[in-house]
C-alpha cells in the first residue's frame, strides 16, 4: 500500500498471519454476488463479528441474480453492515477501528459492479484509518472458510463446488495451491440452478431441489455420468438428460421427488468418485468441501462418509457456506505474504 503516514503500519512493520507475532484483526468486505458481508476475525481462525445482508429476496421475482439491481443493493447496505461489524466487536472484546490490523476486500471473480462496492470501501477504510489493505480472491476465500473456529492446517484435498465452480484443488500449505480439475461447462452449482427451472422450482432451485430430493427415490432413473479424463467434470450431459426425462412424462405425472433424488445421487457420486482417487493419489489424510453448494445435503453426507474410511473430513457451517466476510478475513490472514496496492482493480474471471 502507497502513502501510509503512520510509521506503525508502514509494510516494514506490520506482519499478517501465522509468523506475525502478534494477534491480527481484519476485517473484511465481500460482495461479489448478491450478498453484503462484512466481517473481524482474529488470527484467521475466531470471528469477532460476522454481518450479511442477503439479496435473495429482491431477485426472487427475477429467477436470478440482476447485476445492477445487485450493486445498487450493495450501495443500500455497505455502510450498514461495516457499522453493525463495528459494532458487535465493540460489544464482544472492545474492538474499535484503530485496532483493526488491515483491511480486506474481494477482488473476484464475481460481478464487476458489486465487487466494485465492497472494494472500494474497503480501500476507503483503509486510507481513512491508515491501514494496509489486502485483495483477496473469492475463491481461495471459500477454500479458508474451513479454517474457521478449527485447527485445520494444509496439506489436504479440497472440493470447491459453488454456483460458478466446480474444482479438486490441492492445497499444499496455507500460500500453495494447485488445481488439479474442473469443470469443462456447468459448475455443479449452475446445474442444479439450471434442473431446477426445468422441473418449476423458484429462486434459489438448488436447496429446493435439495429438500425435495431427500423425499425422493435416488435409483429411479440412471442418469448418466459424464466419463472426463482425470480430475475434471461435465455436467451439461447430465442437464440434456434430465431435460429429456421431464419432457417425458406429462406434467401433472411428472415424479418430481424422484428426477430430483436421481439427479443428486448423480452430482454427488460423480463429485466424491473423482475428489476421493484424488485423495488416494495424494496420500493426504484430510478432506476439505467449500463454497455454497458444500451446503447440499448428499454432497456433505457423502463427503462425511470417507471418515469410515479414515480420512479426516471438514466442511464449513452452513452459514460460512455461502458467501460471507469471515472467510474473505481469514484468506487475508492465510494467504497474504505481503500488502496490495490501494489501486488495485477487480477481475470477473479467473486469471
Amino acid at each position: 500500500m502507497k502513502n501510509i503516514k503512520n510509521k506503525l503500519f508502514s509494510k516494514e512493520l506490520v506482519k499478517i498471519g501465522p509468523d506475525s507475532g502478534y494477534d491480527n484483526y481484519i476485517m473484511a468486505i465481500e460482495s461479489s454476488c448478491d450478498e453484503t458481508a462484512c466481517a473481524i476475525v482474529k488470527n484467521g481462525r475466531e470471528v469477532i463479528s460476522n454481518v450479511v445482508a442477503s439479496q435473495i429476496k429482491t431477485h426472487a421475482q427475477f429467477g436470478g441474480v440482476i447485476p445492477e439491481i445487485a450493486a445498487r443493493e450493495h450501495l443500500d447496505s455497505i455502510n450498514i453492515v461495516i457499522e453493525e461489524a463495528f459494532k458487535q466487536a465493540k460489544e464482544s472484546i472492545g474492538i474499535e477501528p484503530k485496532d483493526i490490523t488491515a483491511f480486506a476486500g474481494t477482488v473476484g471473480p464475481g460481478l464487476v459492479g458489486c465487487l466494485l462496492v465492497g472494494l472500494n470501501a474497503a480501500k476507503t477504510l483503509a486510507l481513512t484509518y491508515d491501514k494496509p489493505f489486502i485483495g483477496v480472491n473469492h475463491l481461495n476465500a471459500h477454500l479458508c472458510g474451513n479454517y474457521l473456529d478449527t485447527d485445520l492446517k494444509p496439506p489436504f484435498m479440497a472440493l470447491l463446488v459453488s454456483g460458478g465452480h466446480t474444482q479438486i484443488i490441492d492445497v499444499k500449505s496455507y500460500s500453495e495451491q494447485n488445481i488439479l480439475g474442473e469443470t469443462i461447462d456447468d459448475a455443479v452449482g449452475e446445474a442444479y440452478d439450471k434442473v431446477a427451472r426445468l422441473i418449476g422450482l423458484p429462486y434459489p432451485g438448488g436447496p429446493k431441489l435439495d429438500k425435495l430430493a431427500q423425499e425422493g427415490n435416488p435409483y429411479a432413473f440412471k442418469l448418466p455420468e459424464a466419463k472426463v479424463d482425470g480430475y475434471n467434470f461435465s455436467f451439461s450431459g447430465l442437464k440434456t438428460a434430465v431435460l429429456r426425462l421431464v419432457k417425458s412424462f406429462p406434467e401433472q405425472e411428472m415424479p418430481v421427488k424422484d428426477i430430483c433424488a436421481s439427479f443428486q445421487e448423480c452430482v454427488s457420486s460423480t463429485l466424491v468418485h473423482k475428489l476421493k482417487k484424488a485423495i488416494e493419489n495424494s496420500g493426504y489424510k484430510q478432506v476439505v468441501i467449500a463454497g455454497g453448494v458444500a451446503a447440499n445435503s448428499e454432497i456433505r453426507k457423502k463427503i462425511f462418509a470417507l471418515e469410515n474410511e479414515g480420512y479426516r473430513v471438514f466442511a464449513p457451517p452452513m452459514k460460512y457456506c455461502t458467501d460471507n466476510a469471515a472467510m474473505v478475513a481469514s484468506c487475508a490472514y492465510f494467504n497474504t505474504n505481503t500488502f496490495d496496492d490501494i489501486n488495485t482493480e477487480v477481475f470477473s474471471r479467473v486469471k
